[in-house]
Order: C-alpha cells, then structure tokens, then sequence
C-alpha cells in the first residue's frame, strides 16, 4: 500500500483580505454599474461588458489550491476541480524559506484572487512557480530546471517528508 501524507493550504490574512476586496469590487462594478447616470444615448458596450466581473470572479476560483498530496512518485497540488502533479523523480533540494516570495515580480498568474499562483521571479530564487495560500509558509522546491514554490499548513513536516526520501 502506497504512503501517503495530506497537507492543508491554509489563507494567510493577506490573502483573505485581497480576496474579499476583488470580490466585492467584481460585485460592485457588476451589480453598481446601473445605479450610475447613464448618458442620453447609452453605452449598450459598457452596459455588457460591467458582467465580465462575474465570470472573472469563478474563473480565478477554479485555480485557487485547497491541499497538497505527498506520494511515493509525487507531489499532487488540489485545485478546486483537478489537481496539479509534480513529480518528486528530479527533486533536487526542499527548504523552508518564509521570506522566499518576497520582493518578487509576477510574470503571469494571480497576485492574490483565492491564491498566489503562477509564474514569479525575484533575485533570491530567479524564475518560479507559486502554489501559495500563504507566503510565510513557503516551501522551496528546486529541481535541475525550475523551481516551485508552495505553502502546505505544516512545512517544516512536509520538507522533512520530501527530503527523507530522496
């Protein structure tokens, strides 16, 4: 029988916030929009376009990461509806590093809509990963060509995990 360890993806206060902050702003341009003075003539355009808040708000939703798996072969990141495999074959090094994220530029991904996910970089650790619910959690995990970046509830058990292994 397969080993394997469950791992929560708890909110940092941060987040929480953010996420509540562009939820209530997607709500308030969806649901305010009409409530402003329209022009004689109309915007029909601008009229549609103040539900495009909505869609965005589940869309960001879908990739917001609830859990990580460890397994024998791999390391599973759940997402609300699927769930991100990366395999712990080429695993070279796993550290806790709760300053890890810091200064670091987004490239392409969510900045704090129900995660921080996507592609990084910063000086420390170049071009990354994130799988992160909370930055001062943050595990590094760094193989020969790329570097993932996630915040399971316990890190410091889930880097001892990783690295008893390999």
């Amino acid at each position: 029988m397969e080993s394997v360890t469950h791992y929560k993806a708890p909110w940092s206060k941060g987040l929480v916030l953010m996420s509540a902050v562009a939820t209530l702003l997607c709500l308030g341009i969806a649901f305010g929009t009409p409530l402003l003075q329209q022009p004689k003539h109309g915007n029909w355009l601008a009229m549609r376009l103040r539900w495009l808040p909505l869609a965005f708000m589940p869309a960001c939703a879908l990739f917001t990461v609830r859990g990580y798996t460890i397994t024998r072969g791999e390391i599973l990141v759940h997402r609300l509806l699927w769930a991100t495999r990366l395999p712990r074959t080429g695993l070279q090094s796993t550290s806790v590093d709760s300053e890890a994220m810091r200064k670091s530029i987004r490239t392409c991904g969510n900045g704090g809509f129900f995660s921080v996910t996507g592609f990084y970089w910063n000086k420390k650790l170049g071009s990354y990963r994130a799988y992160v619910t909370d930055p001062q959690r943050a595990v590094v995990l760094r193989y020969a060509r790329r570097t993932v970046v996630v915040s399971p509830d316990r890190p410091v058990e889930f880097a001892r995990e990783l690295e008893a292994a390999n």
